[in-house]
This record gives C-alpha cells, structure tokens and sequence, in this order.
C-alpha cells in the first residue's frame, strides 16, 4: 500500500497535465523510515518523449546524494502515460530498477478509467497496490 501526501499526490497530477504530452516523471521521498511519502521531488524527462521518461543522471545523482543527505529516502518514482492507461508497459516494467520502491502512474488520457495506479515492480513482477491520500 502506498501512503501518499494528499497535496503532494495532486501536485503530480497537475504536473502531469502541465507536461501533457510529454511524459512527466520525478520522485517522491519520505523521511528515513516513515511509510508516508511527503516530499515531491519534479525530475527532467530526459528523453522528452510522448512514450517513454529517463531521469537526467547528473539531476538523479544530485537528488540521491541530497536525500542522502538529508536522512530521507525515495519512496516513490512516478510518470505519466499520455495515450495509454496507468499500467506499466514493458518498458516500465524492464527499467525498474528499485525493488523497494512504489511506481506511481499517471494517465493523462482522456479515456483512462482510472488515472492513477501505484504498483510494486521486482524481477520483472508487476503487483497493484491501493493508494491511501493522508
């Protein structure tokens, strides 16, 4: 189950939108050990593409040593899908490197019956999971 910050879960709605028909991405961190996710954290789609999102390595690299820094961790990697629904494609799916993460889809499509899904992605293994707003 993903507990997610009800301000910080718009918030990646609305940047969703705002990047439309770019697939947006970024992360979310929690502080070392709390299971709520709580800091938004908006990356560069280095790829700019309508299909498909890569973190900037050089902004990833910064991020990952601040949260380090900071004694917090990410706990959710998001993006949207703007032609398809919230469900990880098999590109998602081969590029989920962080097993303890929750992947977090947003689906800008007009016809998506549900815009947003969280999943837990390991070893090529893709779990739903519930999203609870605090």
């Amino acid at each position: 189950m993903l507990k997610i910050c009800s301000a910080v879960l718009d918030a990646v709605i609305e940047q969703a939108r705002q990047d439309h028909p770019i697939e947006t991405c970024g992360v979310v961190a929690a502080d070392a050990g709390s299971p709520i996710a709580n800091r938004l954290i908006p990356m560069r789609n280095q790829a700019a593409s309508e299909t498909f999102f890569c973190f900037d390595p050089r902004q990833q690299y910064k991020v990952w040593c601040e949260l380090e820094e900071c004694d917090q961790e990410c706990r959710v990697i998001y993006h949207s899908h703007t032609a398809s629904i919230a469900w990880p494609s098999r590109e998602d799916i081969e590029h989920a490197h962080y097993p303890d993460a929750h992947y977090l889809i947003v689906s800008t499509w007009e016809q998506a019956d549900c815009p947003v899904r969280s999943f837990r992605i390991a070893n090529g293994a893709v779990l739903e999971e519930q999203v609870v707003r605090i």
